[in-house]
C-alpha cells in the first residue's frame, strides 16, 4: 500500500498520516465549505478525495462497512491499522512470540534445505513488519545452528573457509543445496525386507509377504504400519480358518469310523 500510494504522490501518504487540517468535512468527507477554500486548500480537499477513494475500491465490501462512518481517509488508515496490526502493546506481544520463534527455530530430520528456507524467509518477513529484523550474518549463524547433526561437517567447513560476517545467504543456501544433493546420492539403498507369517496349526503352512522398499532420496520410513498391521489381522484369519477346517475334518473322519462300525 505505502508503495503504491507513494508512486502516484508523496502528499497522498501525508494525508494518511496526517488528516487535511483545518479543511471542514462532513460526516461524509463533504466539504462544508468548498467554494471559499483556496487554491491550496482546493488541492489539498481534491487529493483527500483521491486518496479516500484508493481505500474504499481496495477494501472488499464487508471491511468497508466496518468504517462507512469514517470521514476522513485518515480516519480510514487508522481504523485499519487498529484492525490488524493492533495497538503497540499487541504488537510488542507479537513480536517478542516472533523473535521466540526465531531463536528456537531449527531444520527438520525430514526436511530439505528448500522446505527449511521457505520457513524461514516466511518468519523473517514477519518480524520485518513488526520492526525487529536482523542482519545478514544474524541469518547465516542462525541457519548452520539450525541445521541437523548429519551436516556437521558441513557447517566446519563454512566456517572454516568463508567469513561467516560477509557471507550472504543466498550463498549459503546455494552451498547447502550442493552439499544435500551430494548426501542423498550416497544414500544406502534399502534392502528387501520379509515378514513371516507363522500358523499354529500343524497341517498349514507358514505364510510369507515379501515386501520389497526401495528407499527414496527424501528418507521415507523403513515400514509402513498400515501394511504391517493388515498383514497381521490377514495372519490371524488364516490361523480361525486352519483351525475351524481341522475340526470340520476331525468331525468327519468320526462320522464314517462310525458307520464303519455300525
Amino acid at each position: 500500500m505505502y508503495s503504491h500510494i507513494i508512486g502516484m504522490d508523496e502528499e497522498l501518504w501525508d494525508i494518511l498520516e496526517e488528516g487535511v487540517g483545518n479543511l471542514r468535512l462532513d460526516e461524509e468527507g463533504v466539504a462544508l465549505d468548498r467554494k471559499a477554500h483556496t487554491t491550496e486548500q482546493k488541492m489539498l480537499y481534491k487529493k483527500h478525495h483521491l486518496i479516500r477513494g484508493i481505500l474504499v475500491a481496495a477494501l472488499p465490501h464487508k471491511e468497508y462497512l466496518k468504517m462507512s462512518n469514517k470521514s476522513t481517509a485518515k480516519a480510514m488508515f487508522t481504523s485499519l491499522c487498529s484492525n490488524y496490526e493492533g495497538n503497540k502493546k499487541v504488537r510488542e506481544a507479537k513480536a517478542t512470540m516472533l523473535v521466540h520463534h526465531y531463536e528456537l527455530f531449527r531444520m527438520k530430520e525430514d526436511e530439505s534445505i528448500e522446505t527449511m528456507y521457505s520457513r524461514f524467509q516466511t518468519l523473517v518477513s514477519r518480524l520485518q513488519i513488526l520492526k525487529k529484523s536482523y542482519v545478514a550474518s544474524d541469518h547465516v549463524n542462525k541457519i548452520l545452528r539450525s541445521l541437523p547433526a548429519k551436516w556437521r561437517p558441513k557447517v566446519t567447513a563454512i566456517e572454516e573457509a568463508k567469513d561467516l560476517n560477509t557471507l550472504s545467504v543466498e550463498d549459503l543456501i546455494s552451498s547447502l543445496k550442493c552439499h544435500e544433493i551430494g548426501l542423498n546420492e550416497h544414500e544406502p539403498i534399502k534392502k528387501p525386507k520379509s515378514i513371516a507369517l507363522k500358523s499354529r496349526g500343524k497341517s498349514s503352512k507358514a505364510l510369507k509377504a515379501l515386501e520389497s522398499e526401495e528407499e527414496s532420496t527424501s528418507g521415507d520410513s523403513d515400514e509402513d504400519p498400515e501394511i504391517v498391521q493388515k498383514m497381521a489381522m490377514l495372519s490371524n484369519k488364516l490361523q480361525y480358518l486352519a483351525k475351524k477346517n481341522k475340526r470340520f475334518v476331525s468331525r468327519s473322519s468320526s462320522n464314517k469310523s462310525s458307520r464303519r462300525e455300525e
